[in-house]
């Protein structure tokens, strides 16, 4: 079955400010535009390559990189694998982390082999459907004592 992707390497996204610091405002106008491009191409499985990269990303830039994501027009039925080097591995399993907490199909990986055969996995035949709000009902008091009920304290 041929298998559709966008490979993203971490040099033609994430930018850099002139002293080395992360320049999110950039890095997010350069997301904007793969992911229009993933858009009009129909691609919905992409690989992320940070293994000949270096950062010094904080959690909190981590977390506003998945936002940025979402914001810019990347859909959540993508499918994202992160293809990491070992000295990125806590910055990739926390993206990744991040991801999934934020309704992302995200999983990290060393081996190049790997990550292609878990993107090119059928996904389930079933949609995802978004969950919906549900009411709970909550007792106005606890201690009042429900006829034929025995409450002991110990």
């Amino acid at each position: 079955m041929p298998l559709e992707l966008q490979i993203i390497r971490a040099r033609e996204f994430v930018r850099l400010g002139a002293e080395g610091q992360f320049d999110f405002e950039s890095t997010r106008a350069v997301l904007e535009t793969l992911a229009d491009a993933c858009c009009k191409r129909g691609i919905e499985r992409a690989l992320l390559d940070v293994r000949e990269s270096s950062s010094n990303l904080t959690p909190n830039d981590l977390a506003a990189l998945v936002n940025a994501f979402t914001e810019v027009g990347f859909s959540k039925r993508l499918r994202l694998a992160v293809l990491h080097g070992g000295d990125q591995e806590y910055r990739a399993r926390l993206f990744a982390f991040i991801g999934k907490l934020r309704g992302w199909k995200v999983q990290t990986f060393e081996d190049y082999e790997q990550a292609l055969e878990w993107l090119s996995v059928a996904l389930e035949s079933a949609p995802e459907q978004e969950g919906e709000i549900v009411p709970v009902q909550i007792k106005e008091s606890a201690n009042e004592q429900q006829p034929g009920i025995t409450r002991l304290n110990i």
